[in-house]
């Protein structure tokens, strides 16, 4: 196990009715900017539950932030926290929200434009607004770690931001009862490869952080279909809205190597049609699998046999290769039973957009994954398995 030092300085405030304690966790002297996404909150009641606990405090709605958060929005959310002088922001909504707020909380207080933030990269020891969170939609984990990813509508480019973890974050499971079903099978898409870059590297690094991670997958799995069936059972939903949280704050990481090619490829699928974030993960994975299945062959016979219950039938070579391709073909049957289409021919992808991946990887020097391998002409290998 790597050396490492792991500090998580955010408070989750967890359970039924909790969006009732922002009263108390912010304090009254504070002039408030609260961020919000398209609306969907005032048919939820989330709204309301805010603006109510919120009735003795000084605060001025933001509204308009869109899924995969916009440098264009933010800074209309950055120029108006300035305006009125904010001094805390509160983020009410999915990941999206609470990514762009985070640049937000930056950026009220930067003097020059808040793209050169994004472009520095770590921007963790630099000066922020305090931040609080009130989730809805589980699935980036966003509400408990200090990552955010923005785009750039101009420019077509999509890029990962590190700022300061929220102070606070309150997940009330409730809030997931009246969203769409696509936005749910997102959030479990996206937990589940967040997990997945984490731990599908090599064998061998630390058995503990195997087991926590094999058993976030497990969940995720086991409850999926128990969602679609009913989506307004508390107890399976609040597992869904923990397993996202804690799959992606830095608990199962701790002294391992991570991968995150798929999310860097999925990025640009992103920034250059506007899928989902979650759906381009489901296309990318597989064929990130089937790539690099020599590197990581011995970790996915590991998870084929710990999380889908897939024994390799022998120790020759053939029955390795068969243990690898059905726990590939596995995880393209799970995303296919949350409704993605995991095929880049499916989308209307084509050989254009493979060229314009393999160009930008190669212009900004990637090499990405646990071994550092995966540069321009390996995310072309990966983007054409999954034609």
């Amino acid at each position: 196990m790597n050396n490492f030092i792991f500090h998580n300085p955010t408070k989750l405030i967890f359970g039924k009715e909790t969006i009732s304690k922002l009263t108390t966790e912010i304090p009254l002297d504070k002039t408030i900017l609260v961020t919000f996404g398209g609306g969907s909150v005032k048919k939820n009641g989330v709204y309301q539950q805010v603006t109510s606990a919120l009735k003795e405090h000084t605060y001025h709605e933001f509204w308009g932030i869109e899924p995969n958060p916009s440098i264009e929005t933010l800074r209309e959310a950055i120029a108006a926290g300035k305006e009125h002088k904010c001094d805390f922001v509160l983020a009410v909504g999915g990941g999206s929200v609470i990514d762009g707020s985070k640049l937000i909380a930056a950026g009220i207080i930067y003097d020059g434009d808040a793209w050169e933030l994004i472009l520095k990269r770590d921007y963790t020891k630099g000066q922020t607004l305090p931040l609080g969170t009130v989730l809805t939609l589980p699935a980036t984990g966003s509400e408990m770690n200090s990552g955010a990813v923005i785009s750039n509508k101009a420019t077509k480019e999509k890029f990962a931001f590190y700022s300061k973890h929220p102070k606070f974050s309150i997940l009330d499971p409730q809030t997931t009862y009246t969203l769409p079903p696509f936005q749910v099978s997102c959030g479990l898409a996206d937990t589940f490869v967040h997990v997945i870059e984490q731990y599908l590297t090599t064998t061998g690094q630390s058995p503990l952080m195997d087991r926590w991670a094999e058993g976030i997958l497990q969940t995720i799995i086991e409850i999926a279909p128990q969602i679609k069936e009913n989506q307004k059972e508390y107890e399976t939903m609040a597992t869904f809205m923990l397993s996202a949280t804690m799959g992606l704050n830095g608990f199962i990481s701790m002294g391992v190597t991570q991968d995150w090619s798929t999310h860097m490829i999925g990025h640009e699928l992103t920034a250059l049609h506007g899928l989902t974030h979650a759906h381009t993960l489901a296309i990318v994975l597989p064929g990130t699998m089937w790539v690099l299945k020599e590197e990581k062959g011995d970790k996915i016979v590991q998870f084929g046999q710990r999380v889908f219950g897939i024994e390799q039938k022998g120790t020759d070579k053939d029955s390795r290769e068969e243990a690898i391709g059905t726990t590939i073909n596995k995880t393209e049957q799970f995303f296919k039973s949350l409704g993605f289409k995991i095929k880049l021919s499916e989308n209307n992808i084509g050989e254009q957009t493979i060229k314009e991946i393999e160009k930008r990887f190669n212009k900004r020097e990637f090499k990405l994954g646990e071994n550092e391998s995966v540069d321009g002409a390996v995310a072309r290998q990966i983007l054409e398995h999954v034609k």
